[in-house]
């Protein structure tokens, strides 16, 4: 019975000073109070100010460490002992009833016992949504709708993200990537990469947790809300791009992403030889022609010397892509009276011509000019698109309008892969799964996307916290700007 007691005492002490404050003080009275049992104020908890998306600092202190979430007002304190926060906030507004964000264990304060109750794991799903193999295998067959605390329904995976600034550039990206099956499956399941090794210091694994706690709340059956905050994604963002890509200035959502996957790959242990989920889902390769050309201002003469060396001869590499780039043709300069509205339009298949390996480009640097054909050697089974709408010069940057007319579904990529390809590849076929749209001005213009809901078959778009259904015609008729398009297998 004395070692009971003993350690029953250790235990408290331990808890107390994972607060900073020392367990010195009546020892049999904080003992006896520190014992699990059930609260009187359980009915004081207000579940619709509750919001887990924000960043966990105490909101004095603003500290991350030991903090509780006040389940009456939603704030955020640091500890819990004598003379922290939560205690003074506790006694001050008779607020009782805290969760400890890192140990998900609730107390009540001033009188510092645990409280056990089933009836608080809604509030603890939400904080941390977990995911069986047997839910992720089924996310895909049913198209349910769900109703969350606030009274909103909503379809798990189809959910707005809020623009805290202007962060719009992001939330789309990170929409479309929630909505790829085997990205999606991956960061659900936290295990799949909780054993990762990184160098010690190392901040890059932060967007990894960050990337997979989005996730899950993005995918959360469960949400008091019909809406998720990126704000503890976004901020990782910042720090781990170098504030490179900010919250509170508009950025490009195709610099956002190329900078994203990169840094997911290189975060999850990926390597050039060593895969990960990004290049599992999203690499292919291709053949690349590369031909010198002799510099303009030479003779007739000079450039037929020239092309006979060795340097002028067609060079073939082998290169590895995370997403294609879809030129557009450059759009009419002057419009006669008549045409003034027409917007000029192409098919895909015309930009797509790009790599069916004799379509050759001229690429300009600073000293050199080159002559570049493609061929694609394999396809991913999630294939991006980055229509190139934007051009920048030295004054200013200009936007393309021109609207790519494409089919939905049965894009077949066949005639573009080299014949040893055609041979191995089995399917060639993409239907489209994330059209990512921008409207309006380069500078301020916003971004919107269009996302296919496995489930239901049904399309839906979705700007910052706005969500609609919408007609697979319509998404034909946007300036598109980046797509995922997944293979049939």
């Amino acid at each position: 019975m004395a070692s009971l007691k003993r350690e029953r005492e250790a235990e408290v002490d331990d808890d107390d000073n994972e607060d900073g404050v020392t367990a010195k003080r009546g020892r049999g009275r904080v003992v006896e109070d520190n014992r699990s049992r059930h609260c009187p104020y359980l009915d004081t908890i207000n579940r619709s100010v509750l919001d887990f998306d924000f960043e966990k600092l105490c909101s004095i202190s603003l500290s991350h460490i030991n903090v509780y979430a006040c389940l009456i007002c939603g704030k955020y304190f640091q500890g819990r002992g004598l003379k922290s926060h939560a205690y003074t906030h506790s006694v001050q507004f008779t607020h009782h009833v805290f969760l400890n964000l890192h140990t998900l264990k609730f107390y009540c304060l001033p009188d510092n016992y645990e409280i056990i109750d089933s009836s608080l794991e809604d509030i603890t799903y939400v904080l941390k949504p977990t995911f069986t193999k047997q839910h992720i295998a089924g996310l895909d067959k049913q198209g349910k709708l769900y109703r969350a605390y606030d009274g909103t329904t909503y379809l798990p995976g189809i959910v707005g993200l809020n623009n805290i600034k202007a962060n719009d550039y992001a939330n789309v990206v990170l929409q479309a990537f929630s909505n790829v099956p085997p990205l999606r499956n991956y960061f659900l399941e936290e295990e799949n990469y909780k054993g990762i090794r990184r160098p010690p210091g190392d901040i890059m694994f932060l967007l990894v947790q960050r990337f997979g706690e989005l996730m899950r709340k993005l995918w959360n059956p469960r949400n008091f809300k019909a809406h998720v905050s990126p704000h503890e994604m976004l901020q990782a963002v910042v720090l781990c791009s170098k504030k490179n890509f900010q919250i509170t200035k508009q950025g490009d959502a195709v610099d956002f992403m190329t900078w994203f996957l990169n840094a997911l790959h290189g975060a999850l242990g990926g390597t050039k030889k060593k895969p990960s989920i990004v290049t599992k889902a999203f690499q292919g390769s291709m053949r690349i022609f590369s031909k010198k050309l002799p510099h303009p201002d030479l003779s007739p003469e000079e450039k037929e010397a020239l092309l006979l060396t060795e340097e002028y001869q067609e060079q073939m590499s082998e290169s590895t892509f995370l997403f294609l780039t879809l030129d557009l043709p450059t759009a009419p300069l002057y419009k006669d009276e008549k045409e003034q509205l027409i917007i000029p339009q192409v098919p895909l298949f015309n930009i797509l011509g790009k790599f069916n390996g004799s379509t050759e480009k001229e690429y300009k640097t600073y000293k050199e000019n080159f002559l570049k054909r493609f061929q694609l050697t394999k396809l991913p089974p999630y294939l991006v698109f980055c229509i190139k709408r934007f051009t920048k010069n030295n004054f200013f940057v200009e936007k393309n309008p021109t609207i790519v007319n494409f089919p939905i579904t049965n894009v077949d990529l066949r005639e573009y892969l080299t014949e040893e390809a055609q041979v191995t590849e089995k399917s060639t076929t993409y239907d489209l799964v994330a059209n990512v749209v921008h409207d309006g001005k380069p500078s301020e213009g916003s971004y919107r996307i269009h996302v296919l809901h496995h489930g239901t078959g049904k399309w839906y778009e979705m700007q910052d916290l706005q969500v609609i259904d919408i007609l697979p015609q319509m998404i034909t008729l946007s300036e598109a700007y980046i797509q995922i398009w997944k293979r049939q297998d």
